[in-house]
């Protein structure tokens, strides 16, 4: 799957594949260190905003940002380093090293400034129960506590896809929705996140129903139209019958369609028969960055009465456990 090419990527970690470094930095969402239009209201690397570190791990590339969770805005350019292969987690914590160091060099943040790791497959307490798109050493793996100890931060992990809802919920095209609205990612694999009157239903894992006597996303993701060369009229009608399913299990009132493949839907999405609305994800490959940092800001937040602003303070030491997210627990209120 093509990634955008507007992102800032770092150096891979020895061992890794890496792509070529571009330099521009997201368009559109990347809020200025300053007030409105750039005016500086505070020192370099000072700005208001509660802020936490956003990474999404997939199963090409690893992406991550500084993001202001209050509004939903990237600070810092978007970085990315292709997924080492094979993606073990000793590797892709490496690489996610490489990344938070390449983000707090550009922008200090205070040491106890939480990450927000969103990962392909079922997570639970911090623990890797699934692992289909990712090195199977991610089976039953302790990522929260590993990833903390590595990045001397708290950690909070959640699906990859649950992370893309909660974004899209709060910020995106679900905002402002209620009822049951279901978010879907195309790419490596097809990931999906259920939402109820707003509350998250974690862990769906809905691209693995099985559909003709497969996995759906073997069929209908958005890699397996390219691996199976086929046009965009015919990978159309397999995401179309895998909608079809959903609907009938479910009952969704709107269907929003992210992943990479979402900026080329007028290619595909007029030609879904499914019943209930479709549209059309707003924040499109920032969506897993700004959930999973949301939902750490939101674990930060039941221990601390702020999350920690912009800039360092010589003589602070890092946080310590990594918090997680209880199994099975919502959201407390609405996203």
């Amino acid at each position: 799957m093509r990634e955008r090419e507007d992102e800032v990527s770092a150096a891979a970690p020895s061992g890794a594949t890496g792509g070529s470094p571009t330099s521009a930095a997201p368009e559109g969402r990347t809020a200025p260190p300053g007030g409105p239009g750039g005016t500086p209201e505070s020192p370099p690397g000072v700005g208001p905003g509660r802020l936490a570190i956003g990474i999404d791990v997939g199963g090409t590339g690893i992406k991550a940002a500084i993001v202001d969770i209050d509004t939903g805005e990237l600070r810092t350019a978007r970085v990315r380093i292709r997924t080492p292969q094979p993606s073990t987690p000793r590797r892709c914590i490496e690489a996610m090293e490489g990344l938070v160091r390449k983000l707090t060099d550009t922008l200090p943040l205070d040491p106890s400034a939480p990450v927000g790791v969103g990962i392909p497959g079922v997570a639970i307490d911090g623990t890797i129960l699934t692992a289909t798109n990712i090195d199977k050493g991610w089976l039953g793996f302790a990522a929260g506590d590993a990833i903390a100890k590595a990045l001397q931060r708290p950690v909070t992990i959640i699906n990859d896809a649950d992370a893309a809802g909660l974004a899209e919920l709060q910020f995106g095209a679900g905002r402002g929705h209620s009822g049951t609205v279901l978010v879907i990612t195309l790419g490596t694999g097809i990931g999906t996140a259920l939402f109820r009157n707003g509350h998250l239903v974690p862990n769906t894992e809905l691209g693995h129903i099985e559909i003709r006597g497969r996995d759906a996303e073997s069929r209908a993701s958005a890699t397996a139209r390219i691996r199976r060369k086929l046009s965009w009229v015919k990978w159309a009608g397999d995401v179309d019958e895998f909608l079809h399913r959903i609907d009938t299990l479910l009952w969704p009132d709107l269907i929003i369609v992210g992943g990479g493949v979402s900026k080329e839907a007028e290619k595909f999405l007029h030609r879904i028969t499914v019943r209930p609305p479709l549209v059309t994800a707003q924040l499109r490959n920032e969506a897993g960055i700004v959930g999973a940092a949301m939902r750490a800001g939101r674990m930060a937040a039941t221990s601390a009465t702020d999350l920690p602003a912009l800039a360092t303070q010589p003589g602070q030491t890092p946080a310590g456990e990594a918090r997680q997210t209880p199994a099975g627990e919502a959201p407390p209120q609405p996203v």
